[in-house]
């Protein structure tokens, strides 16, 4: 029951912010794609933690509030992916298409087929 409270709370903040802003940019991972065969931990200010589990560190507190969000990959040459996330109020996904068909357009974001 605290779990719920807390997220209608915290989906409430978050819509305030969208009062003001229609689309979102925020990071989708902390760090590019692993490799594969890359070692299990990564070291964040001095700690090892497990690269997989923190992947989703920046999409699960908006995702849990069910707000539509469109995750892009930045391609950068001979780099791995780095994604970022649009993320727009309930209902707005139009604004999410718009926003990432312009970075795309722009070159920003990419998704070639291999």
């Amino acid at each position: 029951m605290q779990a719920q409270r807390f997220r209608t709370w915290y989906r409430a903040q978050v819509a305030e912010v969208f009062r003001h802003v229609d689309v979102l940019l925020a990071p989708t991972t902390p760090w590019p794609a692993p490799p594969i065969g890359a070692p299990r931990t990564t070291a964040v200010g001095g700690v090892d933690v497990f690269t997989r589990s923190h992947l989703g560190v920046f999409t699960q507190p908006l995702s849990f509030i069910g707000l539509p969000i469109i995750s892009v990959p930045v391609i950068a040459p001979g780099a791995l992916p780095l994604g970022v996330q649009l993320v727009a109020a309930p209902f707005h996904e139009a604004a999410l298409f718009r926003v990432a068909a312009h970075l795309e357009a722009a070159g920003v974001v990419s998704a070639p087929a291999a």
